[in-house]
């Protein structure tokens, strides 16, 4: 009885090790006919939708070519800036103020910043569209705007524009028949920038008087003796909303999430000091290219070494 039992222990055994091997990967069992089924069909579609083009990657391809495509900015012969100019946007550098926390150092560049969901699902822009300030000062599609007249000036193409003069920043994100407008209007409580709480500026196709912008000479004790002066290129100013008389600023220590990662943010808020004078953070430059090289900037040029050794001796106080 023992060897029986013994043997009939051992049959078992060995019979459910072979059962376990019964299926393999080419037997069938269950649902496995809505399984295929299903396979192909998302195999199908998404054929259909790399065909189409509307696949997600191939989507972020096109919207980084058109927008990070290199530009050619204007070069300006006469040192002053004209409308049709195309230029980029720059808060100079400047060293640490009152902010706290973390400050973002070096010449920042007004840029357009899509949605980044948004910019996933469409191709064409999100309006009204946001903007920010990015660490460069490389001319591609997102950067590079251009000065355009309002309808009430109606001035033509290579004018001069003066201080004190209405004009629009207008651009294309390299996008072909398409211009967006740079406009600000008063805060309420359901518009208003994302982390300061200030007066929001953005990107709209919307041609109205909340698109003009004005120039004003840097030092407020010569900007009336400056009105109706044309402005030079290159060189600080302060660029005020026509509409709400606020003046363009950037935030160096708040910075946003933005669709090419983090970034600073840029209102439209007056910051004075003690003085009644703009702080740097209202300070900003129409830069025009390099006539030398097309693919640099006017900042991208060296200072001559006498000047240099002049503004060091100012800085020491030794007279020359």
């Amino acid at each position: 009885m023992v060897s029986v039992r013994a043997g009939c222990r051992w049959l078992s055994r060995e019979q459910g090790a072979m059962a376990q091997n019964v299926y393999g990967p080419g037997v069938r069992m269950g649902n496995w006919n809505e399984d295929v089924y299903l396979e192909e069909e998302r195999m199908r579609h998404f054929l259909e939708k790399r065909e189409k083009g509307e696949l997600l990657i191939q989507r972020n391809r096109r919207v980084k070519k058109n927008i990070l495509r290199p530009m050619q900015l204007s070069v300006s012969e006469d040192g002053y800036v004209h409308y049709g100019d195309k230029v980029i946007v720059v808060n100079p550098d400047q060293v640490l103020g009152e902010e706290a926390g973390k400050f973002m150092r070096g010449d920042l560049s007004l840029c357009m910043s899509p949605d980044e969901v948004k910019a996933q699902l469409s191709d064409d822009l999100e309006i009204p569209c946001g903007v920010s300030a990015v660490q460069t000062i490389v001319p591609m599609g997102r950067n590079t705007f251009t000065i355009l007249s309002d309808r009430a000036n109606n001035c033509e193409m290579g004018q001069v524009v003066v201080y004190g003069q209405n004009f629009c920043l207008g651009i294309a994100a390299g996008l072909e028949g398409k211009m967006l407008y740079l406009t600000s209007d008063h805060r309420t409580l359901m518009k208003s920038s994302l982390k300061s709480g200030l007066q929001e500026v953005t990107l709209t196709d919307e041609v109205t008087h909340l698109n003009c912008w004005q120039a004003a000479f840097l030092d407020p004790q010569l900007r009336l003796e400056y009105e109706g002066f044309p402005v030079r290129a290159n060189e600080k100013i302060v660029i005020y909303h026509r509409h709400t008389n606020r003046a363009l600023a950037v935030h160096r220590n708040l910075f946003l999430r933005t669709y090419f990662g983090k970034e600073i943010e840029v209102v439209a808020h007056t910051y004075l000091d003690s003085h009644k004078v703009e702080k740097p953070k209202n300070h900003w430059m129409l830069v025009t290219g390099n006539p030398r090289n097309k693919s640099n900037t006017m900042l991208d040029i060296s200072k001559p070494i006498t000047e240099d050794t002049r503004a060091l001796e100012q800085a020491m106080g030794i007279n020359t």
